[in-house]
């Protein structure tokens, strides 16, 4: 008896792994200049994480340190646009060389990945994840995005493995 219960689990671990969706890893950007990432960005929407619960008119705002790293500041207002501001500091520095994979601490000794997956020519939008596809934001260098860009950037992110359909947009006050 023991041993059919042990099979049956075995099986029943086995199919799952056969399903379990394969993905290629995540890829970033090739390159990105610290200094030009500089500045503020608004969130244009979010794979929702529990830290940003009721969080509208969403942005970070980020500052090149003379020792190479970058000062973070994220704010929000607490569920309307004119609610109550939030605010939390942090520091990221970069991991590679091409400075497209970061990591961010808002509180020690808590860290997160901050890829860079995409990024316009001019830096006037960006999209940050994580290499296992938890967090996702996409960024904008003003509180609004064109729908053609914004849907054009969600087919890249289906190609990169993600589940476009847990992204929820942010609101922002009119641009």
């Amino acid at each position: 008896m023991r041993r059919s219960i042990l099979a049956a689990l075995v099986a029943v671990s086995l199919a799952a792994c056969a399903h379990a969706p394969e993905r290629p890893p995540l890829r970033t950007v090739e390159k990105v200049d610290l200094g030009r990432y500089t500045g503020t960005w608004y969130e244009i929407a979010t794979i929702p994480m529990s830290f940003q619960k009721g969080c509208v008119a969403v942005s970070a705002t980020y500052a090149l340190r003379a020792d190479g790293e970058v000062d973070v500041l994220n704010r929000c207002r607490k569920e309307t646009l004119d609610g109550p501001e939030r605010s939390a500091r942090g520091r990221a520095w970069s991991v590679d060389p091409s400075n497209a994979k970061l990591e961010v601490r808002f509180f020690w000794p808590f860290k997160g990945d901050y890829w860079i997956v995409e990024l316009g020519s001019d830096y006037e939008y960006a999209v940050v994840g994580h290499p296992d596809r938890k967090y996702l934001w996409i960024l904008s260098r003003t509180p609004s995005m064109g729908e053609a860009l914004y849907q054009a950037i969600l087919g890249r992110l289906r190609e990169q493995g993600y589940d476009v359909s847990l992204l929820v947009r942010t609101l922002q006050p009119a641009s």
